[in-house]
């Protein structure tokens, strides 16, 4: 059986002659990691946050390479980081012109499929509806209680002391899920249509740190977290998608 290994503390450790072969690492933090004289054939590395930092191979900064490439493969993903309301506009219309295309062309057995440890096609729209609504509904619009019934919040939020009942406990169906993730992509829609670049300035709390974070998101800030949202999450469906379909 495999081993499970939790909140184990390797800050400035030093670890030497070990094998972390076929090892999966989650929700985990390596920033300022070294690896040096290590053999990384087939190391797959997914990050959320890359294009935040730096990602240094051999010497290399390869996040600028990997941005062009993930740039490449998804049309108008570059424009979640657009600043006017006009970029945003387009972003989201791209974004949600390439989530249309992936629903359509999902087989109705493959909506709850999923990857080991990875959310099926159902459970990511349902996170994009909590996504929508923390970002939009909550952050933005300053919506007390912002949380649709069927949003799939992010793993360990029980234990970070978050109110679950706000959740439904069984899952919806899926004709649900598309009801209520096509009112929440309607929210964006009507949001950014008449959106100002003196709106997108304005600061806002944020959504789970509240007033006392030290980070107040602008309205601007709030969008792109939304655009980002959608196209990592497309990124990691489609991934997963083609691994059920290949042969």
């Amino acid at each position: 059986m495999p081993k499970h290994i939790e909140k184990e503390d390797f800050k400035e450790a030093t670890i030497t002659r070990s094998t972390f072969a076929g090892a999966t690492i989650r929700f985990s933090d390596l920033t300022g990691a070294k690896l040096r004289g290590v053999d990384v054939g087939g190391l797959d590395i997914d990050s959320h946050d890359l294009f935040f930092g730096s990602l240094i191979v051999n010497g290399v900064d390869v996040v600028p390479y990997v941005e062009a490439e993930l740039n490449r493969l998804f049309p108008g993903r570059e424009l979640q980081k657009a600043e006017t309301p006009e970029g945003l506009r387009e972003g989201w219309s791209a974004v949600q012109a390439a989530w249309a295309e992936t629903v359509t062309q999902t087989p109705p057995e493959l909506v709850d499929a999923h990857v080991t440890d990875e959310w099926s096609l159902s459970q990511t729209l349902r996170h994009l509806v909590l996504a929508t609504d923390t970002w939009l509904r909550g952050a933005i619009q300053g919506i007390e209680q912002p949380f649709h019934p069927f949003g799939q919040i992010f793993t360990g939020a029980e234990r970070m002391g978050f109110d679950m009942s706000i959740f439904v406990a069984e899952p919806p169906s899926y004709d649900q899920i598309l009801a209520v993730r096509a009112e929440r992509q309607q929210l964006v829609t009507d949001f950014l249509a008449t959106a100002t670049p003196e709106l997108l300035a304005e600061e806002r709390n944020d959504p789970w740190g509240g007033p006392a974070s030290d980070w107040h998101p602008t309205v601007g800030d709030c969008v792109r977290v939304i655009l980002e949202e959608e196209w990592a999450h497309l990124r990691y469906i489609r991934r997963d998608l083609a691994l059920l379909t290949a042969p």
